[in-house]
C-alpha cells in the first residue's frame, strides 16, 4: 500500500489557465469600442477642413455647445436640427441658461467659408466667452496641402484652404 500512495501524489492533475477565451473576449470588446467611439463625439459627423499649425488645447470646465453645419447647409445644435429662423433665439437661450459655456463650430469642408464666418460672428455678438472652429490636423493625417483644396484660386477665390 505504501507504494500505491506514492504514485497517487505524483500523478494528480496540474492546474493550467486557458487564456484563449479571455483573449477572445478582450478582442471582441476592442472591436465594439472601435466601432462605437467615433459616434460618441459631440455633434454630427462632417468632414472638417484641416490646419497645419493648430492652437494648443484649451482646458475648459464646462462641456462646450457644438454647432454643426453639414454639407447641405443644415444647422444642428448638439445633434438637434435647428432652422435658420430659430438659430439666433436658440443660441441666445442657451447663452442665458449658462453664460460661461463655450461654442464649438463644426462645418463641412465643402461649405463656403462665409457661412462659418457669419455663424462665428453671431456667436461672438451673442456674447459667448469662447468660440472655436473645429478643424482636422493635416500634419497628423499626412496631408501635405498640395492638393487642389489648399489653393483658393481653384474654388473661385473662396477661403476654404485654411
Amino acid at each position: 500500500m505504501a507504494s500505491s500512495a506514492k504514485r497517487k501524489r505524483g500523478t494528480g492533475p496540474t492546474p493550467e489557465i486557458n487564456v484563449t477565451p479571455l483573449v477572445d473576449v478582450v478582442l471582441v470588446l476592442l472591436i465594439i469600442f472601435m466601432v462605437i467611439a467615433p459616434q460618441l463625439e459631440g455633434g454630427l459627423r462632417v468632414e472638417v477642413p484641416g490646419v497645419f499649425h493648430p492652437d494648443p488645447k484649451l482646458e475648459g470646465s464646462l462641456e462646450p455647445l457644438t454647432v454643426t453645419v453639414n454639407g447641405e447647409g443644415a444647422v444642428f445644435i448638439d445633434k438637434s436640427p435647428v432652422t435658420a429662423a430659430e438659430l439666433e433665439t436658440t443660441l441666445r437661450d442657451r447663452r442665458a441658461a449658462d453664460p460661461r459655456q463655450r461654442v464649438l463650430l463644426k462645418g463641412d469642408q465643402t461649405l463656403r467659408y462665409e457661412v462659418m464666418r457669419d455663424l462665428f460672428a453671431l456667436c461672438q455678438r451673442l456674447g459667448f466667452p469662447g468660440v472655436s472652429l473645429v478643424v482636422s490636423d493635416r500634419a497628423r493625417r499626412g496631408d501635405d496641402g498640395d492638393d487642389a483644396r489648399a489653393d483658393p484660386r481653384t474654388h473661385g477665390g473662396s477661403a476654404r484652404g485654411l
